[in-house]
Parts: C-alpha cells; structure tokens; sequence
C-alpha cells in the first residue's frame, strides 16, 4: 500500500524557534528592567503601585537580579506556549484536509470541500453547500497554501470570497433567518463583546448546522444562506 501523499503547512522552523527563544529572553529583560528602576520609582510620590515598587527596591542583590530574570523568564515561556497551542498547521491530501490547531485535530473529507482561500489573516474551507467547512485565523505564508491546495487538485481561489456580496449585517430581529437562527447570533454577538473566541466559534457551527454562514468585522456580525451547488 503506497504512502499517503501529504503536504505540510506549517510556520517555518526558524520563527517557531524564535518565538521559544525571544520570549523568554524578553521577559527576562523587561522584568530585569523594572526591577533595575524599582528604586527610582518608589522614590517618587506620585508613582503608582508604591507597595509593589519598594517591595522589590527592598530585596537584597543578588537574589533580585536572579529573581526578576527567573520570573520574566517564566512569563516569556508561557506566552510562548500559548503562541504555540494557538498555531495552526495545515496537511493537505488528496483525500483531504485536516487542519490542527492546540492538540485538536479537525478532518474534513476531499467530497465535503468544494473550494479554499483566504479571507484577510483567515483560511476558509468552502462546502458543497456554499457553506463554510471552516474559518481559521492563521500566520501562514499564502503562496504555500495556495500551492498546497492545488497541488492536490482543490479549487483555489485567488480572488477570495466569491459570496461576499451576498452577507448582511445582523441586527436583533432580522427577518429571513431560519427559526432560532437569531437567538444564537445574539448570544454569539455577546461572546465576540467579551472577545470569547471558543464561545464563538461554537456557536458558528451551531449556525451554520442551520445553513447561515457567519462572519464579523470589529465584533459585528454578518450572515448569508447556504444553497446547495447541485
């Protein structure tokens, strides 16, 4: 049985490697650096955040040296980790795609996706049914999608969205929507209020379970209707 035939796209191995490495050694830096005018600040009357200041103007050298680079290094790491669960990685096959992001793995079937491109820092996977299979923010390089994609034999499209002229914007109430339709975008236009991304990527499948296709710009939402091509 001959190997699956797949294409990777990943961020490139030198940025990855920057991000472990440089946010550690910034954090480290800055903390150092509050610490090196933690004196000086807690001279002044006006400053704020006295207490904090003189707590760490009073620990003797050379523990508040290795203290502040041990702690900034920490918070570097764990922004780091987070950058790293957030990243996306896309394998293209020509049975295929899957898409994984955080140790979650999401596979859609080569019959389910009629077409891919890219909306502004986000990729799009298109249904049979115009609707969206997908919508993942990204820091990818688009020629390597775009290559990734067509090397499989997927449509790829150059020019974007070929249903944006069909979006609405929603408003509470709007008409035409299927029923319950507008009770979700409501408490999704509240998730994107408190900037819940998980809360609101559940939600746009919930929707699009109903055949409306959502998307936001600046946390306002619009929506169009799925069709069936066939």
């Amino acid at each position: 049985m001959n190997a699956r035939q797949t294409t990777v796209v990943a961020e490139p191995h030198g940025q990855v490697a920057l991000v472990s490495v440089g946010f550690p050694l910034l954090g480290a830096a800055v903390v150092w650096g509050l610490k090196s005018i933690a004196g000086w600040v807690a001279g002044l009357s006006w400053a704020p955040m006295q207490g904090p200041f003189r707590l760490v103007a009073s620990i003797p050298e050379p523990w508040a040296t290795i203290g502040s680079v041990a702690v900034g290094a920490v918070l570097g790491l764990v922004v780091a980790g987070i950058a790293a669960h957030e990243r996306l990685v896309v394998e293209v096959f020509n049975e295929g795609v899957e898409l994984l992001r955080g140790g979650k793995h999401r596979s859609f079937d080569r019959t389910l996706v009629s077409a891919a491109f890219l909306d502004g820092k986000k990729l799009v996977l298109l249904g049979v049914d115009t609707g969206e299979l997908a919508r993942e923010s990204h820091d990818l390089k688009p020629e390597e999608l775009a290559n990734a994609f067509q090397t499989h034999g997927y449509q790829w499209l150059e020019d974007g969205d070929p249903y944006r002229d069909e979006y609405r914007r929603w408003v509470d109430g709007t008409p035409d929507l299927p029923p319950g339709a507008n009770a979700l975008l409501k408490v999704r236009a509240e998730a994107l209020r408190k900037d819940d991304k998980s809360d609101a990527a559940e939600l746009r499948e919930e929707l699009s379970r109903l055949g409306v296709v959502v998307r936001e710009e600046k946390k306002r939402q619009y929506w169009r209707l799925t069709r069936s091509l066939h």
